[in-house]
């Protein structure tokens, strides 16, 4: 902004109308009373920054300093200080304002990371953002990598419940696979914020289709080997607890002036080996962590295609229902008509005396050589 001329005057609040391009969308309403109070007892202490806009219908657009400027209308007050930057283009006036909010506590991740997007589309290269603002590159690399968030949790992230290095590591997830890691993390499902990134990492690999588990069924030799190291890790870990456990824990009751008095010279060894121990259990540890957390994504995976098998179970059993012929309510009528056609009827009976007599029952003729007799 070299070619810009800025000048300090005094403007009527209601000449200034807020910036529709403020990267900064959510004040907070405990701190703008809380500055509201401050502005009515103190006055504006700070001025606000402004450029004048032609043929708008307020002369000046805010550059930074929206909060006081709410807080100024809310105190009553009617012309406030301003700095008036004249000559600043659009582009200039969105970085002043961007650097205005960019390390303020109350600006949200999200809406860094929609405020750097905005200078990457205008062809600000990370790099050239970093050193705009004072950050590392990866700081903005990363802040972009956040966009790819489904608007849920983008939310939870803004809100405070998903932490930033997390919101990265779920960023690279589809947006499914999002949801269930951002579900599973707020409702507690993990001890740590480091095992649910494991968790992510997990499902991020099934998603590249990396070969976690054989499609083949293992082979006995490799059943075999498989049982061997098995039992050679559980020997290990009873080793543990049974020698180096109660080792460390008999060592953890002394005080550290019985210490230096019992162990003696040998007591620099001791430090030496521990640290050892230490540094190699926290490796251990981090390995088991990733480890489980792809056994949680290969156990949400199985669970996933489970469902999707009886969705299209039970789609092939409603399709297979509905392409069976349905008996019309009208045929039925006609279907027991047919029926009652079919069936013979029952027999006349026998007519009484009031009624018409029964033709006489006919005695057979009796035979030519019977008669001749």
């Amino acid at each position: 902004m070299a070619d810009s001329k800025v000048e300090f005057i005094n403007i009527k609040v209601s000449e200034i109308a807020p910036n529709p391009e403020q990267p900064r969308k959510f004040f907070s309403e405990e701190a703008q009373d809380e500055l509201t109070n401050s502005i009515k007892e103190n006055g504006l202490l700070q001025p606000i920054v402004v450029r004048p806009v032609e043929g708008a219908k307020a002369p000046y657009m805010l550059i930074a300093g929206e909060r006081r400027w709410r807080s100024c209308q809310a105190a009553g007050l009617e012309v406030i200080p301003a700095k008036v930057v004249e000559g600043a283009t659009e582009e200039e006036a969105y970085v002043l304002s961007i650097a205005e909010n960019v390390n303020r506590a109350d600006m949200t991740i999200m809406e860094e990371a929609g405020a750097y997007a905005d200078l990457k589309a205008a062809g600000w290269t990370p790099a050239k953002i970093a050193k705009q603002f004072g950050k590392t590159e990866t700081h903005i690399t990363w802040r972009l990598g956040l966009l790819t968030l489904r608007p849920e949790v983008a939310e939870m992230v803004d809100q405070g419940q998903i932490k930033n290095n997390l919101a990265w590591h779920i960023a690279q997830l589809n947006p499914a696979n999002q949801m269930v890691a951002a579900m599973r993390y707020v409702r507690g499902d993990f001890d740590s914020e480091a095992e649910a990134q494991h968790f992510a990492n997990g499902l991020k690999m099934m998603e590249q289709q990396t070969s976690l588990t054989n499609e083949k069924a293992p082979t006995a030799e490799e059943q075999e080997k498989q049982k061997k190291a098995k039992a050679k890790a559980k020997d290990g870990l009873g080793k543990a607890e049974e020698v180096l456990i109660p080792l460390l824990e008999e060592l953890a009751e002394k005080k550290p002036e019985d210490l230096a008095v019992i162990l003696g010279d040998d007591l620099a060894r001791h430090l030496r080996v521990v640290g050892r121990l230490y540094a190699k259990v926290q490796m251990v540890r981090n390995l088991l962590s990733k480890a489980q957390g792809i056994q949680r994504a290969m156990a949400e995976e199985f669970n996933k295609a489970a469902v999707e098998v009886q969705q299209e179970a039970a789609a092939a059993k409603k399709t297979e229902a509905a392409a069976k012929p349905e008996v019309k309510a009208a045929d039925e009528p006609q279907s027991t008509a047919r029926k009652a056609a079919a069936k013979p009827g029952p027999k006349p009976a026998a007519r009484t005396a009031t009624g018409a007599k029964a033709p006489a029952r006919r005695t057979p003729a009796k035979k030519p050589e019977a008669a001749a007799k």
